[in-house]
């Protein structure tokens, strides 16, 4: 079984749905509300743990309604929430989602993921040490990012960073990753002046670009190769990226090749867009190998 460590972000999407958007000043009346467990780094958890993972979460709630309830949901998915400190006197991480005319605008509160520190990884350290992947977003202090690829680089434990929401990272930082799975907008913040050929020729194995509809790109061995994603038919693409990250670092942790991984992951991301909700919709080992077959 592979052991994954998330370390970053416990929110919960607070989502109402609208007809249509309200104007400056207007008060107007929804149709729904959703209440649900998010954050790119429970998300993950959550994804790896449903594909078979031995899955610890590093994080931070606050001492509040909210912060119980992304406990509950991660615990119900078995994963190990010794290392989720619950934060007296904060507030927990919230996504705040507004749906209306096919759109949606999100405000989201960092509250308790923004006092994420590396005293925390520290405490979490040998269960870190002993990871097959640790994964890596960008809801919480870069400082504390930049400590954990620093500690595993030394280490020698592989580090899986989804730069998402996008944020620039010094080149040194970047070449201690094991893996950067960037999507093409992403990719042109980091390395800001190259092309995609040149962005996976230069990082071969480490970038795992996504594209989309087109699916998957990676160089490997002086090649490019591109991996198909699923057609299927969207019903809710929230947490699709998620996914895709936490059943890849699942798939490679499991001694999968690059190509054999990334098709793992766009199975799992491609089942968790035909159901609602980002947790609620991501799959489990047995549907991934059903998809695959």
């Amino acid at each position: 079984m592979a052991k994954i460590v998330v370390i970053g972000s416990c929110n919960i999407d607070v989502t109402v749905e609208c007809e249509r958007w309200a104007k400056p000043g207007e008060t107007i009346f929804g149709k729904g509300l959703t209440i649900s467990p998010g954050g790119k780094g429970a998300n993950q958890a959550v994804a790896a743990a449903r594909l078979g993972a031995e899955v610890a979460m590093v994080g931070c709630v606050g001492d509040d309604v909210y912060g119980k309830l992304m406990l509950e949901a991660l615990e119900k998915n078995n994963i190990n929430t010794d290392y989720v400190k619950v934060l007296p006197g904060e507030n927990s991480g919230t996504a705040h989602i507004t749906v209306a005319e096919n759109d949606n605008s999100i405000i989201v509160i960092k509250a308790a993921n923004d006092l994420v520190s590396p005293a925390l990884v520290d405490e979490a350290w040998e269960t870190i040490a002993q990871a097959d992947m640790v994964l890596l977003q960008h809801e919480i202090p870069a400082a504390v990012n930049t400590y954990v690829i620093e500690k595993c680089a030394a280490a020698g434990v592989p580090v899986l960073l989804n730069p998402a929401p996008v944020a620039p990272v010094p080149q040194e930082l970047l070449d201690k990753v094991t893996y950067l799975t960037p999507n093409e907008h992403e990719a042109a913040v980091l390395f800001a002046g190259q092309g995609k050929a040149d962005i996976l020729g230069r990082n071969q194995g480490k970038v795992i670009m996504t594209l989309g509809s087109k699916g998957v790109a990676y160089a490997e061995k002086g090649q490019v190769y591109n991996v198909p994603g699923f057609k299927v038919q969207p019903v809710d693409t929230t947490g699709a990226g998620d996914t895709f990250n936490g059943a890849f670092a699942v798939a490679r942790a499991n001694g999968k090749s690059l190509y054999d991984s990334i098709s793992f992951a766009n199975a799992a991301a491609a089942l968790s867009v035909q159901k609602l909700g980002a947790q609620s919709g991501m799959p489990y080992l047995q549907d991934v190998e059903e998809m695959l077959k």
